[in-house]
């Protein structure tokens, strides 16, 4: 295969000699001028005319006294932590296909189809008990995973190990060890196995947590292919990717691949500063782009996941959402900082604490609350019988309320009470919207109006209206067809707003959309 370097293939690279004569002369440009040298006498004819013979003299002896090392070295890093780091191999109760996105590899995925060695793979897989047209009992899978303790504690995510019958673990030097597991967490996709039989070699956690610009090392077993080691740097963080309400992860473009869920990256001290969990990959390999779950994330659940086998976290009972400018304006808020609260949750410790809908909270025990998200993270950082001291804006006054905290159920999932109306069908302006009452459509309960039809080219579908949504509310007022739906929002104007709040139901969830006035 052919490469082109530094210029279109077939045409000679152009050298700007005054710029080589600018390197050279600067003491400060040592390693350019270098450079420039070996370029210039590989082109040939001229190259004597550049600089006198004397700088030829000392510019060879420069170039023998540099380093043949440019560039970081991690051998020295690889060889201390690598011991630490496992691949984890699942047996699952039923068949399974690619996880593409978290990065478990199944024995019966072909990493290497459409290449010359897809043969040879398949054969493997034949006698491993997969494929030849024979479908296998069990399906297997493999992941990485990292030991935090001499004891044989290990560190995985939760979806290597979801659903396993059994845990193998094979250390870097090959001993194939079996394994329990010992607790695991969903939601942030967690897990805790133990293996017995030594004194392992463990890594430590980071107590701090990386720059963007940082260079790391991801370790782990990517396609069952065993311990491989990719560099890279910290690329962002804080990151959302919607895979879970806990979503805070360290970005990074040290290239992961399916099987790697589960392993570390460590930064330059020999530290953990993230999980590998996920990758953005259009292909289904690795693009560039991978998630990490942060150091700080996995010290605060894994020893509860050593005592419980479980995290348990404390709970408001509150549909939240963020305050963004439009909602800011119709609330009368002077920024938008701070957790709407969409709906309380019936018996939820925040209705009992006379928290209401369109409340928005801005502190959690004098803590400020940025966005939504930060108050999930405060709130499930706190335990279940705890008090929360909530700082709270309700109809523009600020007001301070204790909440005890509940324990967050499983997938209980329970409605705000609402009241019920009787009205008519109608249509909204050029807002696009069809609406009738929520009553007379089977499935839509017995309050507000619900969305029938959604124009595609109004102003409803860029804000994420869609048919089946229920609008409940305008502000604090409950609307029961299209006239009374047009006079609230009308109502937001003469208070000096230029947007309305609309309280919408969408399935079970609720959530506020700020609408422009103007377009009603």
């Amino acid at each position: 295969m052919q490469k082109s370097i530094g210029g279109e293939q077939g045409k000679p690279l152009e050298v700007d000699m005054s710029m080589i004569s600018e390197s050279w002369s600067s003491p400060r440009r040592l390693l350019a001028g270098a450079s420039a040298l070996a370029l210039v006498a590989a082109l040939g004819a001229g190259a004597s005319n550049v600089w006198p013979s004397t700088a030829h003299a000392d510019s060879a002896a420069t170039t023998a006294a540099l380093p043949a090392q440019v560039g970081p070295d991690f051998a020295d890093l690889v060889a201390r932590v690598r011991p630490a780091v496992v691949s984890i191999r699942v047996k699952l109760r039923e068949p399974t296909t690619s996880f593409s996105f978290q990065g478990q590899t199944p024995f019966n995925d072909n990493p290497f189809q459409g290449t010359p060695f897809e043969k040879f793979f398949r054969q493997f897989q034949q006698g491993q008990g997969g494929g030849g047209g024979n479908a296998p009992q069990f399906a297997q899978a493999q992941g990485s995973g990292f030991f935090v303790s001499a004891d044989g504690y290990i560190v995985t995510n939760n979806h290597v190990v979801k659903g396993a019958t059994e845990v193998t673990v094979v250390t870097d030097g090959g001993k194939t060890l079996a394994a329990k597991v010992v607790g695991t967490d969903p939601k942030t996709d967690l897990a805790l196995v133990k293996v017995e039989g030594g004194n392992f070699p463990f890594v430590p956690l980071a107590t701090t947590t990386p720059r963007v610009g940082e260079w790391v090392i991801a370790m782990g077993n990517p396609f069952g292919l065993g311990g491989t080691v990719t560099a890279g740097i910290v690329s962002a963080e804080g990151r959302d990717i919607g895979e879970g309400p806990y979503d805070n992860f360290i970005q990074i473009d040290a290239p992961v691949n399916k099987g790697n869920s589960g392993g570390p990256t460590f930064n330059l001290k020999g530290e953990v500063v993230g999980v590998n969990t996920a990758i953005f990959s259009p292909s289904g390999t690795s693009a560039g782009v991978a998630f990490d779950i942060p150091a700080a994330t996995v010290a605060s659940i894994i020893p509860q996941l050593e005592a419980n086998g479980r995290v348990d976290r404390g709970w408001l009972g509150l549909q939240i959402q963020p305050v963004t400018g439009g909602i800011a304006d119709s609330l009368g808020l002077k920024s938008d900082k701070g957790a709407l609260v969409a709906a309380p949750q019936d018996g939820g410790p925040a209705l009992k604490a006379g928290i209401k809908s369109g409340d928005v909270i801005t502190a959690v025990n004098g803590d400020e609350i940025a966005d939504a998200r930060t108050l999930s993270f405060k709130i499930a950082s706190m335990k279940p019988g705890s008090v929360a001291k909530l700082t709270v804006i309700h109809n523009g006054k600020t007001e301070t309320l204790d909440v005890t905290l509940g324990e967050m159920p499983g997938s209980k999932v329970q409605k705000a009470s609402l009241d019920q109306q009787n009205t008519q069908k109608g249509k909204l302006g050029s807002l696009g919207i069809e609406v009738m009452p929520a009553a007379s459509v089977e499935g839509s309960g017995d309050a507000g109006v619900v969305i029938t039809k959604v124009d595609q080219a109004g102003k409803g579908a860029d804000l994420g209206l869609a048919e089946g949504d229920v609008i409940l509310k305008v502000g604090d007022k409950s609307v029961a067809n299209a006239e009374e739906l047009k006079a609230a929002i009308t109502d937001n104007k003469s208070s000096g707003h230029k947007d309305a709040l609309l309280l919408i139901k969408h399935g079970t969830d609720q959530h506020f959309v700020a609408v422009p006035i103007a377009t009603s």
